[in-house]
């Protein structure tokens, strides 16, 4: 069984001065990559740092073949860029970003992440799975502590455990186990600046709705302008990625 892969991309800077979030999407034989970066302003040079890995990611996947060698590979390689940077800019406390990628090669879907930028996976109008964040609320709902609910507004929902662009003792990005394209539908990769002002059930409806993945895509947005209106928007990006049965 074969598939037909398509994706519509977006980014925004929201009310703030620079847009720290990169996306990019890479083609090599039949297999397609996907890569949502946000770049931390904390920290500073956020941007310098998400465009960095996603110019990376790219670039080596030009010579990919397998799908997790390829992304062990890419995750590590582009920590080490960073940690590069930092030294010849002596900046070592900046350039830190977050990443989630997916790759699509024959008939799996492999993702991985590092941060808050999440990725989604629909099947039958549905969230089937969600990436989980490396932060401290994502944390409380592992303890039982909080409702998965309460992630989006939680005081502490900015604290991150993991990021690109710290010393690592091992690597602490998250290669998650392969999926069938059967069990697809569609994909959704975005920053937490997307999908902290939309809802996962809005999503679901939105792709029921939609032809393609653009008019998806282009419904979201629409949400979550409408709902950051007024307030201080964080960069906000997405790809959204659409796996049909030719």
């Amino acid at each position: 069984m074969d598939f037909n892969i398509t994706y519509a991309s977006y980014t925004d800077t929201g009310t703030r001065m620079v847009n720290e979030d990169s996306i990019g999407a890479a083609s090599h034989g039949s297999a397609e990559c996907f890569v949502l970066c946000d770049g931390l302003g904390g920290h500073g040079m956020g941007d310098v740092a998400s465009a960095l890995v996603v110019d990376r990611f790219k670039k080596l996947f030009e010579e990919a073949r397998d799908p997790v060698a390829f992304l062990k590979n890419a995750y590590d390689s582009s920590e080490e860029k960073l940690l590069e940077e930092q030294k010849k800019r002596n900046v070592p406390k900046m350039m830190k970003t977050t990443a989630v990628t997916a790759v699509i090669d024959k008939k799996k879907l492999f993702l991985a992440n590092i941060g808050d930028s999440r990725a989604y996976v629909f099947k039958k109008g549905k969230v089937s799975f969600r990436t989980l964040d490396h932060s401290i609320p994502q944390m409380l709902v592992v303890m039982g502590d909080i409702k998965e609910s309460e992630i989006r507004h939680h005081p502490d929902r900015n604290i991150l455990l993991r990021v690109m662009g710290n010393e690592w003792e091992k690597p602490m990005y998250e290669i998650l186990k392969p999926v069938s394209l059967k069990n697809v539908d569609a994909i959704l990769l975005c920053s937490d600046g997307f999908w902290e002002l939309i809802e996962e059930d809005d999503m679901c409806t939105f792709l029921k709705l939609a032809e393609s993945p653009e008019q998806w895509l282009n419904m979201m947005v629409a949400m979550v302008r409408n709902n950051g209106r007024g307030k201080e928007m964080d960069n906000n990006s997405a790809i959204a990625i659409w796996c049909e049965k030719k």
